[in-house]
């Protein structure tokens, strides 16, 4: 039986609100022409929430008065003798996008709360539009207040969100303060305990979107998962009067100008053939312009159209059997340090993907930006997405779960065009328990539900088979429920010495395609040893040939994602002259070195055309 798409639109709805629902937010502000707010911000530290509490703990914002200690207010003095003590504008200026760590020394390992304050003017460009104020990200929980009056919340640290302010913006003097806190929290996702930097702050791009009355707030426009001759979706609008309205759907180099109408919830759900179509892949990465018109709005999109399934072992692109010559990727710039949000910063990581030989990119273990689905839909790379639901989530905490759902709706939300995208991922290296197994099908229900066009998986653990440690397999009841069965194994690294890697073999009974998640060790580039002498870049090529000789035994296996693309910053790594916060099991090293064991992956790569 086939679920309809007016089954995403509803499951929209189910989420709550408190954490920003994915129905409200506007698809492809990234072709939209916003006015940015990107540039110089003011920032307050603010350790013990002075600016959000009064001395008996309780919110300013609650309250019809919250007085002039709110920092939200953005209050001045009325005369000499007034007491306020904070000043936005004498405050001082932090870069936005951005994170807070890598942009002022004292901030490098700040886990808390800092207020943010842009000033501007804007002018609409018609009197009934309607404006938004868009966040591509902000971590981890924010407080958006825009002209001294709350507008919302998001919690998350990798997903967009929006919030209208038609009735709040004026044509001078807006104010936009934002409350960020990035504390890390036992029931929060991701949870406490972390391989990568807590990077704070409003990581990513910030913009006001300006829309008609009744605007074109989602669609979806991919090809029918059993027929590929055949583009199905839906379009729907957000306004006053969106019912039996007019929607254009035109594809110029397919020949393709269709319309239809909206129902009385102003959705259209649509499927027609097309013919001659280019599809796109690797080799061939075609993109069509896509136009979207009403009788008031028009979006235009990129989007690529291609298949993409499973059958038994294989995994098929366009129908075809594909290798996934893939990386993991941090969403960090190694070379000038911080978090990765520009195109420059996409156009950067990928390009060392492609140098590598790679058609395949992990993007872990969090939504990236944007800007790194866009770059892939163009390079001809196929893409990986998931959620920090990591290592040991609270399980049977229902928020926690709300929590990760909206994560994984949003993202799924904001990239479900996107060509490049063919893998949803729920989870990594989580322990099994009934709790668990519970929360992350519910999740791949969820997935499939809002997206029946890609593939659902997890990188999950392997084990001893019959406590035989050179006999490798899967014993996790979560296997069933993925599409396509992933693992992290680190032979030679957590798991004895490289030479091991020639004594282990694999028995996994389960016929589905195998991707390896993860494997790998560390290396400082141009510390230089024999094979066997940790840290060195010898031990690492030496771990990276057994390896692949080792997955290379393995009957189901159709590609990896080795860990990982370059070196990332991370706090549980402090082994001086080595390490020094830095996790090194990067191919390249943070200033943008190769380390030796990058050529054998490329050979291997290279080899597999």
């Amino acid at each position: 039986m086939k679920i309809k798409y007016s089954l995403l639109l509803l499951l929209q709805i189910l989420v709550p609100q408190i954490i920003h629902s994915q129905v409200d937010i506007i698809n492809n502000v990234y072709n939209r022409n916003p006015f940015s707010l990107n540039g110089e911000w003011h920032y307050i530290i603010d350790p013990y929430e002075n600016g959000y509490f009064n001395y008996r703990y309780q919110p300013f914002d609650t309250f019809d008065n919250p007085g002039k200690g709110a920092f939200f207010t953005d209050a001045k003095p009325d005369n000499k003798s007034d007491l306020v003590e904070y000043n936005f504008d004498k405050s001082d200026i932090i870069n936005i996008p951005g994170d807070w760590n890598s942009q002022d020394e004292k901030l490098l390992y700040y886990e808390g709360t800092i207020w943010y304050k842009k000033s501007f003017d804007y002018k609409k460009q018609r009197k009934t539009n309607k404006i938004f104020i868009y966040f591509d990200a902000v971590n981890y929980q924010a407080d958006v207040y825009f002209n001294g009056k709350k507008i919302g919340i998001h919690i998350g640290g990798f997903t967009p969100f929006n919030f209208e302010i038609t009735d709040l913006i004026k044509d001078k003097d807006n104010f936009l303060i934002v409350k960020v806190d990035n504390k890390r929290k036992k029931e929060a996702v991701p949870t406490l305990n972390t391989d990568w930097w807590n990077y704070g702050g409003i990581t990513r791009d910030v913009r006001i979107i300006e829309t008609p009355q009744n605007f074109i707030q989602d669609y979806f426009v991919q090809l029918d998962k059993e027929n590929s001759k055949i583009v199905k979706g839906f379009v729907k609008l957000k306004g006053n009067e969106i019912s039996n309205n007019e929607v254009e759907i035109r594809i110029p180099d397919l020949g393709v100008n269709k319309k239809f109408k909206t129902d009385k919830k102003g959705v259209v759900e649509f499927n027609f053939e097309t013919t001659n179509v280019n599809y796109w892949s690797p080799e061939n990465p075609k993109l069509y312009n896509v136009e979207l018109k009403t009788s008031e709005d028009q979006v235009n999109d990129l989007i690529g159209f291609r298949s993409i399934k499973t059958e038994g072992t294989s995994i098929l692109l366009n129908d075809k059997k594909i290798f996934l010559k893939g990386i993991s990727i941090h969403e960090e710039n190694p070379i000038k340090g911080g978090r990765a949000y520009s195109k420059e910063d996409a156009e950067l990581l990928l390009g060392w993907a492609k140098e590598l030989g790679c058609n395949f990119v992990r993007l872990a273990h969090y939504p990236h930006n944007e800007n790194m689905i866009r770059i892939a839909d163009k390079l001809g790379i196929l893409v990986w997405e998931e959620i920090p639901v990591y290592w040991t989530i609270d399980w049977e905490n229902k928020e926690t779960y709300q929590n990760a759902l909206n994560q994984l709706s949003e993202v799924i939300s904001r990239d479900k065009n996107r060509a490049a995208t063919i893998i949803w991922s729920v989870s990594n290296e989580t322990p099994n328990s009934d709790a668990r197994f519970t929360f992350l099908s519910n999740l791949a229900q969820t997935a499939r539900q809002l997206d029946q066009t890609r593939l659902i998986s997890s990188a999950l653990e392997v084990s001893n088979f019959d406590n035989d440690p050179n006999l490798k397999t899967i014993h996790d009841p979560f296997a069933a429920v993925v599409d396509v069965l992933s693992f992290n194994a680190y032979v030679g690294w957590y798991d004895g010495l490289p030479d091991k890697c020639k004594k282990v073999n694999w028995k996994i009974d389960i016929d589905k395609p195998v991707i390896i998640s993860e494997f790998g060790g560390g290396a400082k580039y141009g510390f230089h040893a024999d094979s066997l002498t940790r840290w060195s870049e010898e031990y690492q090529e030496y771990l990276y040939k057994e390896n692949i000789k080792m997955f290379e035994r393995l009957p189901q296996l159709t590609g990896m994602t080795p860990w990982i693309l370059s070196d990332f910053r991370s706090p549980r790594r402090v082994l001086p002259g080595i390490q020094n916060g830095w996790n090194r099991k990067g191919l390249f090293d943070n200033k943008g070195n190769r380390k030796k064991a990058s050529h054998v992956l490329q050979n291997y790569y290279n080899s597999k055309n």
